[in-house]
């Protein structure tokens, strides 16, 4: 019986070091979604750029994006704009969320830096950001030509990230 009870505080101790060890080799940037396989939430919002023009999730169908999550308050999103410009530039088909933001800031924005996005949806409460699961910005989501989420992405789209990660999965979804 003595014998037992010494075993357990050992038993314990493995289990913690083995989450603990699974732990290293997890991405701390991964922060997973629900969304995945499942289309973008319905909406009906304002366009930033037209904002007498209704936007809803139809609007983003008939060929894979991106689907940037982008605001001007967020110091990543501006360091990745300039890699957006270059793979619209690319034929890459890219729209925008510009989540809890300014809308005249955001026009002046992308007035200023180049406007990638085909169109950006405006939502300064976040809520079509809220049911996509956004965190924060910036965050991608890869779509298919139905608007189905097949990848998220979170953080900056840089040219390691496109050619790695996400250029291999649009490539892929082009050829369907």
């Amino acid at each position: 019986m003595k014998r037992a009870l010494l075993l357990i505080p050992l038993v314990i101790f493995l289990v913690v070091a083995g989450f603990l060890y699974k732990g290293l080799f997890l991405d701390p940037r991964d922060i997973g979604t629900t969304m995945i396989g499942k289309p973008l939430p319905e909406f009906a919002m304002p366009s930033l750029e037209e904002p007498a023009r209704t936007l809803s999730a139809a609007d983003f169908k008939g060929a894979p994006a991106l689907v940037n999550v982008w605001a001007t308050w967020c110091p990543t999103c501006r360091a990745e704009h300039e890699m957006l410009n270059r793979l619209a530039q690319q034929g890459v088909v890219v729209y925008g969320i510009n989540y809890k933001d300014n809308s005249e800031a955001a026009r002046r924005w992308l007035n200023e830096l180049g406007n990638p996005y085909r169109f950006n949806v405006e939502d300064p409460q976040g809520s079509l950001g809220f049911n996509l699961g956004v965190y924060g910005a910036p965050e991608t989501f890869l779509i298919d030509k139905d608007g189905i989420i097949r990848h998220k992405f979170v953080g900056a789209i840089d040219e390691r990230v496109w050619r790695q990660q996400l250029a291999p999965l649009y490539q892929e979804l082009l050829e369907q």
